[in-house]
């Protein structure tokens, strides 16, 4: 399978990098500057490359979508056609300043992202959990025991699609329902991010957030 990864910053390039050591062919695109794409290629060692958001999207079978909200249409524009891809999306939709959710209630970034391709499929994953602790989650992948990760989609076959790549980063993954559920795990985001940002015991605390049940 090759993964097109849209947005290589903290939560992109490092999915990216556990993805081509669990041996898919990767492409990172979207950062700053062509010289962090390649590092991050040559770090992720196996199939793993730099290009072009059309390079990473051509013959993708699955893409991980985490750019920041306001940069969401023109990625989505230069990635042209994407009819029947599968999307992860962990992007929030978020404002400039990065304080608060400008969706909520009634809709979630994930459904508006849906409406904005609607020929796509479309999981929301991977935002509930901060990226520090996601190489020391992939080291412990093997064990019996792992922690929980919750997704949602209204496709079936895209949702069995973000299943599979979600153990193999070495979490249990949790569906929670159709695309509209995201309206609940988006804010909830917020209570994660305050823990492992803004409360004593960092990125670790969530970890166990997420583990314990």
């Amino acid at each position: 399978m090759k993964i097109g990864i849209l947005g290589s910053g903290l939560m992109g390039g490092k999915l990216g990098t556990l993805w081509a050591r669990a041996g898919y062919e990767v492409v990172f695109s979207c950062a700053k500057t062509k010289g962090k794409l390649e590092s991050l290629a040559k770090e992720a060692g196996g199939k793993a490359k730099a290009g072009t958001v059309a390079e990473a999207v051509e013959g993708a079978d699955s893409l991980l979508l985490a750019v920041h909200w306001s940069r969401v249409d023109d990625v989505l524009k230069q990635a042209g056609n994407l009819s029947g891809k599968v999307i992860l999306t962990c992007s929030l939709p978020m404002d400039a300043q990065n304080t608060k959710l400008i969706l909520g209630l009634t809709t979630s970034g994930a459904e508006e992202l849906a409406k904005k391709v609607p020929k796509a499929k479309v999981v929301s994953a991977f935002n509930t959990v901060p990226s520090e602790v996601l190489f020391g989650v992939f080291e412990g992948r093997k064990k019996t025991t792992k922690p929980s990760l919750v997704y949602c989609g209204d496709d079936a076959g895209a949702k069995k699609t973000a299943a599979g790549l979600i153990r193999d980063v070495g979490f249990d993954p949790y569906d929670i329902g159709d695309l509209k559920a995201a309206r609940y795990t988006e804010p909830f985001t917020m209570i994660v991010a305050e823990i492992a940002y803004g409360g004593p015991k960092g990125p670790e605390m969530t970890y166990r957030f997420e583990w314990f049940k």
